[in-house]
């Protein structure tokens, strides 16, 4: 696809967004930061809609979780390729720095969390699933909302497939962070490499007051949502977003 031209800003909902840095997280996720003119801000958990428009008029439109609080006019995305896609790869890996693409949002109500909330807070990812938690978590830390009790578990494959690595090993934080692999376990890991199991909640809060987010590819969405709940977690609590 070739770089997408844009029409007016914010016609129709639509917006100019100018890729200003992209970041590797993985061998094929990348987060992009864009500058929005005219962004109205939005809440952690939240995403947008993302059109190209190529030179003979074809139109492609994808979804992608906000990976950060709002910024003034700057947001970033999480993007992980998608085999054979037709979007994700051109804006991992050919979108030049500069150029612009559209953006319609922030979209989504229901799957958001923001530092007024009160009450602990449990967020389950898999593995690029991680990225609209992270906005949540970092929104967290801004806000040092570190009063009530915060976990993040993160399963992946493999080491390689760990997205903000060195951001979530930052000793700052204050939240409990668990990183699980389900493939291959890195040397020295004392957890053998296996699913997501009721062992690897254990000291979590399970209190009824916490608020579970889960978001991750559709299976593991539904095993984890099943563990929180055996666990005494209300499905009312449990907040689930699913991709794939």
């Amino acid at each position: 696809m070739s770089t997408p031209t844009t029409g007016p800003s914010a016609a129709g909902g639509w917006r100019r967004a100018r890729l200003t840095a992209r970041r590797e997280q993985t061998t094929t996720g990348r987060t992009l930061r864009f500058e929005v003119p005219g962004w109205s801000g939005h809440r952690p958990g939240q995403h947008l809609d993302v059109r190209l428009t190529a030179d003979d008029g074809y139109q492609a439109v994808r979804s992608y979780s906000l990976a950060a609080p709002a910024a003034d006019e700057t947001i970033e995305l999480g993007v992980q390729t998608a085999p054979g896609g037709e979007v994700s790869p051109y804006l991992n890996e050919d979108l030049p720095v500069g150029a612009e693409v559209e953006v319609k949002g922030p979209l989504g109500g229901w799957f958001v969390w923001t530092p007024e909330t009160r009450g602990p807070l449990l967020l389950v990812a898999g593995g690029c699933g991680v990225v609209p938690l992270m906005a949540m978590l970092r929104a967290r830390r801004a806000a040092r909302a570190s009063i009530d009790p915060c976990a993040l578990v993160c399963s992946v494959r493999d080491l390689g497939e760990l997205w903000y690595a060195t951001e979530l090993a930052d000793p700052a934080g204050t939240e409990d962070v668990r990183v699980l692999y389900t493939r291959q376990a890195p040397s020295g890991e004392e957890r053998p490499a296996h699913r997501l199991a009721p062992d690897d909640l254990e000291g979590l809060s399970a209190s009824p007051e916490t608020r579970c987010y889960v978001c991750g590819p559709t299976g593991f969405v539904e095993h984890a949502a099943a563990l929180l709940q055996s666990r005494g977690h209300p499905s009312a609590a449990i907040r689930t977003e699913r991709f794939g």
